[in-house]
Order: C-alpha cells, then sequence, then structure tokens
C-alpha cells in the first residue's frame, strides 16, 4: 500500500495581516462606516430642516383636516375688493373698495353699517421659503386708504399676500401674486358664485 502525500497546496499565500488588505478595508470596513456616516448626517439634517407649518384656516376634527373658508366667504358676501400698490422704498399702499350699492345705502349687504376699519392685517407669505415671510399692520391714513412698511427680498418670487380684518366682520382677501410688482388687484374669491 501507498503512504499519501501531503496535501498540494493551490493559490497565492498571503504574508501580509488581513488588515493590511485593501478589500478589507474598502469593503468590509469602508463601506459600512461610510454608509453609519451618511445616515447620521441625514439623521441630522432633518431635524434642523423642518417643514414649515401651513398659514392658513386650517383645523383638525378627529383625524380629518379642514379648512374654514368662512372668511373668504364673507369677503364675497360683501362684495368686497382692493388694490395693493408696492413702491421701491418699501411703502405699500392698500385701497378698500366696497361696492357702490353699499356706499350708496351706507349699509354692508349683510346689514352692517358700512365702516372703514382702523386697521387691517397684511400677510405676505413666500411660496417656498418661510425666512422670506413678511406680516404687517395696514393703518388707515385717509377714507378707504391704508399704509404699512414691508421690506420685501429683491428678487422676483411667488408669493400669497392677505389682506383680513380680524375686527367686527372677520374677512379676507387673497392673491397671488410675483413680488416685487407694482400692483395687485383683489378680488372675492369665485368659487362662491350662485349657479
Amino acid at each position: 500500500m501507498k503512504k499519501s502525500t501531503s496535501p498540494v497546496k493551490f493559490g497565492h499565500q498571503d504574508t501580509q495581516p488581513w488588515y493590511k488588505n485593501y478589500m478589507v478595508l474598502v469593503f468590509v470596513i469602508g463601506l459600512p462606516l461610510f454608509v453609519v456616516v451618511a445616515c447620521l448626517w441625514f439623521v441630522y439634517y432633518s431635524v434642523q430642516i423642518k417643514d414649515t407649518v401651513v398659514r392658513d384656516d386650517w383645523y383638525m376634527d378627529g383625524k380629518t383636516l379642514y379648512q374654514d373658508v368662512s372668511r373668504d366667504k364673507l369677503a364675497h358676501d360683501l362684495d368686497l375688493s382692493g388694490d395693493m400698490i408696492f413702491d421701491k422704498d418699501g411703502t405699500v399702499t392698500f385701497t378698500l373698495h366696497y361696492p357702490s350699492d353699499s356706499l350708496k345705502s351706507g349699509k354692508l349687504h349683510d346689514g352692517t353699517p358700512l365702516y372703514y376699519p382702523k386697521k387691517l392685517n397684511l400677510s405676505i407669505s413666500h411660496a417656498t421659503d418661510i425666512s422670506k415671510d413678511r406680516d404687517g399692520v395696514l393703518t388707515r391714513t385717509q377714507g378707504n386708504k391704508y399704509t404699512s412698511h414691508i421690506d420685501l427680498d429683491g428678487l422676483e418670487s411667488k408669493y400669497y399676500v392677505q389682506v383680513s380684518n380680524e375686527g367686527k366682520l372677520n374677512w379676507r382677501l387673497r392673491e397671488v401674486g410675483k413680488l416685487p410688482q407694482a400692483e395687485i388687484s383683489f378680488q372675492p374669491l369665485h368659487s362662491f358664485d350662485e349657479k
């Protein structure tokens, strides 16, 4: 009987330790370490950059969100409109228009005596960047004219502009415009028109 000889050694034998092999450093240690660091950065980024709050009349009933449009409907029912002029120095002038029949009768469409509020709230919201949002108070200067001073960003962008009365008659007028521009006209929402 023939005695077996020692097994033949095939392949390459490494003479360096495992931790000096580039395949171990890149694929076993490097890639998982990169993924962990990237995940930690994304968690930090998502905590720092939060979604902005919706600036509108929303309320929650149970688990359902509803939008309250009663202020828009009141502006429609009273047939309110207005014009806003933006000057280059930051002065904003708003002219409130009542319908001609209300001006003649001295009463609004709901029977309330016609009057001009002393102050109106102005909200200018940038479409995507909350840091460019501006709020102000329009103060009555004479007749149906109101003024305020608002410093807008010089870069033309889409804005949501809202003028509202928080007094006895709680109404608001809204419009979308590319600011800065010279003028915006406010009309009541036509979605409330009877068909």
